[in-house]
């Protein structure tokens, strides 16, 4: 009987690679559908995999706590009655797997594209010979990892010419570290290349920093993600700033009596609750602004999906308020609250963290007065708020004491306009200095 093989599932369209944090199998154990067989981290959380086949687990091809693992590269591998199962040692190492022959699904959300098969992937005789690096151009890949083709780019340095020191002798970053540096020019950046062959990685060059001058911490997969994606966002959407300050008094003595009301049904709402409501009904109200830019057209959003900053450690993640305009100030602020504490966990699904249409990142908690967001594509607009604080405001012919707070929003130009952002701002400072403005 074949082999079933269980792959590195896409958990988020976005997935590209992600990290084996827990095996809940071991080789001879009798899985069936349903049951849980692993925990996998990705970029945002820590997900459960379940199977989907029947049969006795063979093999464990990679090790628990292994990290980037690409996505559909073979993990393990599964076979029913009949057949004996490998002795591996429980997996405790990973093995150089078979082309997978039917991989396993699991209950998550849509996968995206398949991504390339892990780059171990040959057939057991080969497993303990060197691969030497192959030229891109002959139809196959160099067998060097993704870090040691950016050094080895940026030195002008020959990958042909190496000999590797990794697994199945792939070329890895000690293999061009110790290759004798020819004079070789390094080669120009691709133009209109995108933002990759735009940028070269950061390397920390010893005759700057001492080696042990530092402590190197790893990245981990939000701040890999976070840093690519806002680095695209930064260099390819053309953004510009629109701030205005906003009296917040009435806001603010509202949420006094609304937590008032609420005090015996545990309701507690904040300040970044009521901002979320006023951003959605705002959003409503220029259907313009809620919108998103793509090669085919510009989408107008139906609806108010309010993505909210929230730090983590490790770097950030903005879960979802769906609908934001069709619910009250206790459900969102229940669901705030729910959302944040799960997204600390990383135990958020993909469907809990994707598909807002707009932004907020609120660092007022940190007395920071005035700052300025970076996108989040495929969204229109992130609006930044800092501090509330106590300020000399002119009325009339008199100087009075307001408690102000400052936010600025952020445009996609493709999208939104400097009027139509100017628009969305003065309806938001409506519903924000008149919050009764928010229940008609």
């Amino acid at each position: 009987m074949m082999a079933i093989s269980i792959t590195m599932p896409a958990l988020s369209p976005t997935m590209e690679e992600g990290n084996l944090a827990k095996w809940h199998m071991k080789v001879g154990d009798r899985i069936k559908p349903g049951d849980i067989i692993a925990e996998i981290e990705t970029d945002k959380a820590t997900m459960e995999v379940e199977a989907v086949d029947e049969g006795t687990v063979t093999r464990l091809l990679v090790e628990e706590g292994a990290q980037g693992v690409k996505v559909n590269a073979v993990i393990a591998e599964l076979t029913g009655e009949g057949e004996a199962p490998a002795k591996n040692g429980g997996g405790a190492k990973a093995e150089t797997a078979k082309a997978p022959l039917a991989a396993t699904a699991v209950k998550a959300a849509p996968p995206a594209a398949p991504a390339a098969a892990a780059s171990s992937a040959s057939s057991p005789a080969r497993a303990n010979q060197p691969s030497p690096a192959v030229a891109a151009g002959s139809g196959q890949r160099v067998n060097a990892s993704p870090l040691a083709k950016r050094l080895a780019k940026m030195e002008g340095i020959d990958l042909l010419a190496l000999k590797g020191s990794g697994p199945h002798g792939r070329i890895i970053k000690s293999d061009v570290l110790k290759a004798p540096k020819d004079g070789a020019a390094k080669p120009a950046p691709a133009v209109g290349g995108g933002v990759t062959s735009l940028i070269e990685p950061a390397v920390l060059d010893d005759r700057i920093y001492a080696p042990d001058s530092y402590d190197l911490i790893p990245l981990d997969g939000v701040r890999k993600v976070t840093a690519r994606r806002l680095t695209q966002s930064f260099m390819q959407v053309p953004h510009f700033p629109l701030t205005i300050d906003l009296e917040i008094d009435h806001l603010l003595s509202a949420r006094v009596r609304i937590n008032e009301a609420g005090e015996k049904a545990g309701v507690k709402v904040s300040v970044n609750d009521m901002l979320i409501k006023a951003s959605a009904m705002a959003l409503m109200a220029h259907p313009d602004a809620n919108a998103s830019f793509s090669d085919k057209g510009i989408a107008q959003h139906k609806a108010a999906h309010v993505s909210v900053a929230v730090a983590i450690p490790g770097g950030l993640i903005t879960p979802v308020v769906r609908d934001a305009q069709t619910k009250g100030l206790a459900q969102i602020a229940a669901e705030m609250k729910d959302l944040a504490a799960r997204a600390r966990d990383k135990k958020l699904k993909p469907q809990e963290y994707m598909g807002g249409t707009f932004s907020i990142s609120n660092l007022g908690m940190f007395g920071i007065r005035s700052f300025a967001s970076i996108i989040n594509p495929p969204e229109g607009m992130i609006l930044s708020v800092g501090a509330g604080e106590k300020r000399a405001v002119v009325r009339g012919s008199n100087v009075e004491v307001a408690t102000v707070m400052t936010v600025t929003l952020t445009c996609d130009h493709r999208v939104v306009d400097g009027a139509t952002g100017a628009r969305w701002l003065q309806t938001f400072k409506q519903f924000v200095e008149t919050p009764e403005a928010m229940l008609l």
